[in-house]
């Protein structure tokens, strides 16, 4: 078998990561800049009304200053162009500096990047490692009913992804922060695809939390439907063979699978390439 090829067994798992990578840009959208440098892509949805408030430069938009965003998020949520989840998160740019805050659900249609975390919930048994499914609730806005990891969440503004992590760790599944702060940053992980809120150029930080053999969680904010404790093996057929779970849950998954062993040296170089080569 080639060195590029992947595997029968491992081909499958190709597609969830091409599926979070489908975004071909600039596609019907506009950049945006600041300062001379782009920092995300406009939605047609909401480029009318950034032309009216003199954004628009030839063929692009610049922001004159980046403090007026989250004002201007509120602006575009009063012309109901998105509806607002009334939670800020920061904006970056592409040295990692915060320049503003916008509400969470305007940045698809800005294109702007997204941080969050996902969090595996591991247990060594007698009967192999486990791993803690959580079901999202149906009242879900995005992906209701969707197979989850046990935490997961966006990063809300000013804070870091380990303080993210330890908050919704309490939040969503009543993990103490004793226990929460044993988590261990394991990988990072980008993607950019288009879905029905926008643009999602997404920027997961993951970690590994082996918890207690009697620890439950239990669902705390009522984001959740079910917790329920399963096999990583049996973990491993679900992705390979399903779309059961929220998006981007499967590239998390196939980064600890990748980890634990569970391709061939060939297909595990292959798929991490494949999670490691795509910038948003």
């Amino acid at each position: 078998m080639s060195d590029n090829i992947l595997s029968p067994q491992a081909l499958p798992f190709l597609r969830h990561i091409e599926r979070c990578n489908q975004a071909r840009l600039p596609g019907e959208r506009t950049p945006l800049f600041y300062r001379g440098r782009q920092i995300g892509w406009i939605a047609p949805e909401i480029a009318p009304a950034l032309t009216l408030k003199g954004f628009r430069t030839g063929t692009s938009f610049t922001l004159p200053d980046a403090s007026t965003l989250e004002s201007l998020g509120h602006e575009l949520a009063l012309l109901e162009l998105y509806a607002s989840h009334n939670e800020l998160f920061d904006v970056r740019d592409d040295e990692d500096n915060v320049i503003g805050q916008i509400d969470r659900g305007a940045i698809p249609l800005f294109g702007l990047p997204a941080e969050g975390i996902h969090l595996n919930g591991l247990v060594n048994t007698p009967d192999g490692l486990k791993i803690w499914i959580a079901r999202r609730s149906a009242s879900k806005r995005l992906d209701p009913c969707k197979l989850d990891h046990i935490v997961a969440g966006g990063m809300s503004a000013g804070l870091t992804a380990t303080e993210t992590l330890i908050k919704e760790a309490h939040e969503e599944a009543g993990i103490p922060e004793a226990i929460a702060q044993k988590a261990v940053p394991v990988a990072r992980i980008q993607y950019a695809l288009e879905r029905a809120e926008g643009l999602r150029r997404d920027i997961l930080h993951c970690f590994d939390l082996y918890l207690p053999n009697n620890f439950v969680p239990v669902a705390e904010d009522g984001e959740v439907e079910s917790f329920h404790l399963e096999s990583l093996s049996d973990i491993f057929c679900r992705v390979r063979d399903t779309n059961d779970f929220k998006f981007n849950v499967n590239l998390v998954l196939i980064d600890l699978f990748i980890r634990q062993n569970f391709f061939s040296v060939t297909d595990s170089i292959i798929l991490a390439k494949a999670l490691r080569g795509h910038r948003s």
